[in-house]
């Protein structure tokens, strides 16, 4: 039984994170030859705030970015 753990930065929609679990689905079923009632996935949202790159919070990178580009 495969267990698969995603983290997500918040902002995706329903629709997305269903389309997500659907499609990491199948790709376990191919890939392993599992059946779709074996595949547990967990999806963890994580604000942008408490998620770092390249030395700062996504939530610092977004408030610098120009948007007026």
């Amino acid at each position: 039984m495969p267990n698969v753990n995603i983290q997500l930065i918040e902002g995706r929609s329903a629709e997305q994170k269903e389309a997500l679990i659907e499609k990491i689905t199948a790709a376990c079923v191919e890939a392993i030859d599992c059946t779709p009632e074996s595949v547990r996935i967990v999806l963890s949202d994580i604000a942008p705030q408490d998620f770092g790159l390249s030395g700062e919070s996504v939530a610092k990178r977004r408030a610098g970015q120009d948007t007026t580009a």
